[in-house]
């Protein structure tokens, strides 16, 4: 077992007879399955756009929410506001979050998104950051928060959403649901993430150009590949960022 402190990381605790009917109606994946282990979901605007992201945790009588701390204060907010009437009470709770690699601890969830994450615990305490998680990511072009998921901008089907165990299509309704369920029935995708390759490193932001236009943004680099938010009618043999050549990945 390889684990460490999981940082920058803000646990709310859901408490309430409706909780999960209160979080069915309003987050991308189905809560239901909460009793299998960890569900990875995501809370939209209501024009279908990216919020946050977060895991939610089968904790008993509670669900644990498990978020970015630079995304907690308005996930609180939101999640507040949509309370109304619903017997639920939510609070920020002082859980720590580990995460690592290999065999999962006593109470250890395994990632949902990806085997290559490894697992996540809570309350348990764990040594400092160690291990190349943006190596890992970016092998498996699997966005972050703050960086490739973007508040207000980002649409969670072309960040991969869906090959990521953050979405269900058949659990009803839940908020920004109309236009996320457009997107896969209805259109075909113009753009998205895609792993790149590089000839070096760029800053994170840089822009894309496919032969002297602008064809997409690099995120997130390790050992020669990245992370690019791409416009698919753009990709070329002739993709440049801050001079750097720039290559689909196969």
């Amino acid at each position: 077992m390889s684990g460490e402190h999981a940082e920058n990381r803000t646990v709310f605790a859901l408490t309430g007879e409706d909780r999960v009917e209160f979080l069915q109606n309003i987050v991308t994946n189905d809560v239901v399955g909460l009793q299998h282990g960890l569900v990875y979901a995501a809370l939209l605007s209501p024009q279908g756009k990216y919020l946050a992201d977060f895991f939610l945790v089968p904790d008993g009588e509670r669900i644990l929410i498990d978020v970015d701390s630079d995304l907690a204060a308005s996930l609180f907010k939101r999640l507040s506001m949509y309370k109304l009437r619903a017997a639920v009470t939510l609070e920020q709770v002082a859980i720590p979050v580990a995460r690592g690699l290999g065999e999962a601890p006593e109470g250890g969830y395994a990632d949902p998104r990806d085997t290559s994450l490894g697992w996540r615990a809570y309350g348990l305490e764990a040594g400092p950051p160690s291990i190349d998680w943006d190596a890992i990511r970016v092998a498996q072009c699997i966005p972050q928060s703050q960086i490739e998921l973007i508040p207000d901008q980002t649409f969670i089907l072309e960040a991969g959403f869906e090959q990521f165990a953050g979405v269900d299509f058949r659990k009803g309704c839940y908020v920004g649901q109309e236009v996320t369920a457009r997107m896969k029935h209805k259109t075909t995708l113009r753009k998205g993430y895609r792993q790149v390759r590089l000839d070096g490193e760029v800053p994170v932001g840089s822009e894309i150009l496919s032969a002297g236009k602008p064809a997409g943004t690099v995120f997130t680099q390790a050992n020669g590949a990245g992370i690019a938010y791409l416009r698919f009618d753009r990709i070329s043999d002739d993709m440049t960022a801050n001079d750097v050549k720039v290559v689909v990945a196969d």
